[in-house]
């Protein structure tokens, strides 16, 4: 469920967003699938601003591979679609996935990164630079598994202040119960056949976005409530793939032999 914080009284349908780098207001986003060969648009999805992207993807995937017959082998995703969700969900349909790095959230000044503790899979704990193990402890809802120090061994540990300032003095590490398919996946970003996927990224997907809005007036919401928004999104895709497939049947001149 998305939780709605504001709502728009001129547009209710519309959703607040709120992202680094980017304006604050209520937008729609356009979610778009791009064929990896010729820039073709085969999916358009208006959702309001507040509706993060990976939420909706593995769904619109399946759409069209079943209303197309799409054997689709690889897909290219921006950080945006790191998760473990979306990892477990291309490895469950036997998609390579290729996804951007995302920056994890930096720690408060002086603190150790998650980074710092090693995960062993054969004690299902993490191990902490002093070589304690965390051990597991419980897994919530959302599907992260906590593993927790012994708050009685870190009492007397050097590195105390720049592990936690918890006041039982133990150190909560989380990993989610996919973890393991999102590791998978990142690898594939540092392969050559990864790079490659993802720099035909930049060339079809951001390029469809650019033209949108540059040539195709999709800069901005025409139009209020989102039925009307997503014929906006449809109509400028439609235009798009006329120009892509007029391009693609054009006949290419031979090389001359002179």
């Amino acid at each position: 469920p998305v939780k709605q914080t504001k709502v728009s009284r001129a547009d209710p349908d519309a959703g607040y967003m709120v992202r680094e780098g980017k304006p604050k207001g209520f937008f729609y986003l356009d979610h778009r699938t791009v064929d990896g060969r010729n820039g073709i648009i085969t999916d358009t999805f208006a959702t309001p601003a507040n509706v993060h992207d990976s939420i909706v993807y593995l769904g619109r995937l399946d759409r069209q591979v079943k209303r197309f017959g799409f054997n689709v082998a690889a897909a290219g995703l921006d950080a945006g679609y790191a998760t473990p969700g979306i990892a477990k969900g291309l490895e469950d349909r036997n998609i390579s996935g290729v996804i951007g790095y995302r920056n994890p959230t930096p720690p408060k000044p002086g603190k150790m990164r998650k980074s710092d503790f090693i995960y062993e899979p054969e004690a299902d704990g993490y191990r902490c630079p002093q070589g304690q193990l965390l051990t597991y402890v419980t897994t919530e809802r959302g599907g992260y598994r906590h593993y927790r120090s012994d708050p009685a061994i870190c009492r007397d540990c050097p590195l105390l202040a720049s592990c936690t300032s918890n006041a039982k003095a133990e150190r909560t590490i989380t990993r989610h119960v996919w973890q393991d398919a999102r590791e998978r996946v990142d690898a594939n970003r540092l392969t050559a056949w990864g790079k490659a996927i993802y720099r035909r990224r930049k060339e079809t997907v951001e390029r469809s976005f650019a033209d949108a809005k540059q040539l195709f007036g999709h800069r901005y919401a025409r139009f209020r409530g989102r039925t009307r928004v997503a014929c906006q999104c449809l109509m400028a895709a439609a235009a798009q793939n006329m120009k892509k497939i007029a391009i693609s049947l054009w006949p290419r001149l031979k090389p001359s032999l002179a």
